[in-house]
């Protein structure tokens, strides 16, 4: 990550890491747009996030990731009128992290700024999903990822926020990819986490901000 990601402005990158395996032990900063940069979220007032309800649901199904991933750890995250950033960090233990399919590596290490902890037991045997009526539709859909991958976590927040706001009569879109970045080292960790808290006070110097309409 370069240093001048976090001067005033994020410079979101263009493209995701042909390199990277994106289900291997990092921290991630993940940026999610609405479509067409619309104000579903709700409004800043005086510095601080005011949630619509479907902000609400944003927000609430965030914090369920946790809930329904192996192996992730929620970190700062903030709702804003227009996009959310959170940061997501995998950390699986390392009999649980496997070969990259595309270079044959196998990835072992610990996600940074996590302290070294001994691998929890393994999860008891998934039962069929027909076999667990006590399940959601939303916790459905996050348990039905496959692989524990960025893009699957993801995937699995941007559709039941979708379909619950759109199940409850809210007019709501997604844009339709989201923005990541692999944080690499304590340093990049501490500035990403300080541009997240501080996101509404200094909404009008935002690249995403724009007026209300």
């Amino acid at each position: 990550m370069s240093d001048n990601k976090f001067q005033n402005k994020y410079r979101i990158p263009s493209a995701r890491a042909q390199w990277w395996d994106y289900g291997n032990n990092a921290a991630y900063f993940i940026t999610i747009c609405t479509a067409n940069m619309e104000h579903y979220f709700g409004k800043i007032i005086d510095g601080k996030m005011q949630l619509s309800p479907v902000g609400v649901i944003a927000d609430v199904f965030w914090h369920e990731i946790k809930k329904h991933t192996d192996f992730i750890e929620l970190c700062e995250f903030v709702v804003m009128p227009n996009h959310i950033h959170g940061i997501l960090i995998i950390d699986k233990p390392a009999t649980d992290v496997g070969t990259d399919v595309e270079t044959g590596h196998v990835e072992t290490g610990h996600a940074l700024s996590l302290p070294p902890s001994p691998p929890p037991p393994p999860p008891p045997h998934p039962q069929p999903m027909e076999q667990q009526p006590n399940l959601t539709p939303g916790q459905k859909r996050f348990r039905n990822q496959g692989k524990n991958t960025i893009s699957s976590i993801i995937g699995g927040y941007k559709s039941v926020v979708s379909k619950h706001a759109r199940r409850l009569g809210y007019d709501f879109a997604w844009q339709s990819r989201f923005y990541d970045n692999i944080i690499k080292t304590d340093s990049d960790y501490q500035r990403i986490a300080k541009y997240i808290i501080d996101n509404p006070i200094v909404w009008e110097k935002d690249r995403f901000y724009s007026e209300e309409q």
